[in-house]
């Protein structure tokens, strides 16, 4: 199978959980209709400020995150590969009165849709996974943002995706990109059980070559923080631990769980 190939069925499958996402309480999309916010990490308080700052937010899913950056007043502008989340995510921007604007991409084919530079660009909790090459998206990453401008990022941390999804304890995967992963699962809302599998193909990426991507594109660390705990509900065997925290059953408190990093481009 041909990379292409593998970014096809990864559409498809985040295409199909558009339907199974938006009616889960994970997402909860009335309490956000409501005025809810979707942001309920480290991210607000570590990003701060956006207020009048342009936002480019890549792999946005629906748009929930885009959408809450601009009620805080970001000019925000999301994008995603899945035809079916960005309609979605149009849709709960005309409810929004248009605070932001949703572009069908890629991340690799960005340059081709989108034009301009921004003050923030923001990705986060499951982003880089899906790509395969670091170095031609940390390119772009540079590419849209400003002389002086910030990236922020936070996800979950590799050592997580070295883990056996079904039980989060026996390593499974190597900590270093060895090629692609597939696998067949369910999606990782509450309301998952009721519905298929999912063929999905992703990439592991060690800290040593995130930080290297983009540093190679001239973007100085500002900041780069571990956390112990996720911030959702999203992994097998995994207890609450506090407000917005779920850390492995066992071993609370041992293994790293997210990451969040913060970039200048210079």
């Amino acid at each position: 199978m041909d990379q292409q190939q593998y970014f096809d069925e990864n559409q498809a499958s985040w295409d199909a959980k558009v339907d199974i996402h938006k009616d889960s309480s994970f997402y909860d999309i009335e309490g956000f209709k409501q005025g809810k916010s979707s942001l309920i990490g480290p991210e607000v308080n570590e990003l701060g400020g956006v207020a009048g700052k342009s936002m480019l937010h890549l792999q946005c899913h629906f748009g929930m995150d885009t959408l809450s950056w601009a009620r805080r007043g970001a000019k925000a502008v999301g994008v995603d590969f899945s035809p079916k989340a960005i309609e979605l995510a149009k849709s709960l921007n005309m409810e929004e009165e248009h605070t932001a604007q949703f572009i069908l991409s890629s991340v690799y084919d960005l340059k081709q849709h989108l034009s301009g530079q921004f003050d923030i660009i923001f990705t986060s909790y499951g982003t880089i996974g899906w790509l395969p090459d670091l170095d031609k998206w940390a390119e772009i990453v540079a590419y849209f943002l400003k002389p002086g401008g910030t990236f922020y990022m936070i996800d979950f941390h590799p050592v997580v995706w070295m883990l056996d999804e079904a039980n989060m304890s026996d390593l499974k995967y190597s900590y270093f990109n060895k090629g692609v992963i597939t696998t067949e699962e369910k999606t990782y809302t509450e309301n998952a059980e009721s519905h298929k599998s999912f063929t999905e193909h992703g990439w592991n990426h060690p800290t040593s070559d995130l930080l290297t991507s983009l540093s190679n594109q001239n973007l100085r660390l500002k900041f780069y923080h571990e956390f112990d705990y996720s911030t959702y509900d999203c992994f097998a065997n995994i207890v609450e631990t506090g407000e917005n925290q779920w850390q492995i059953k066992g071993k609370e408190g041992i293994v790293p769980m997210m990451y969040s990093l913060m970039m200048i481009k210079e």
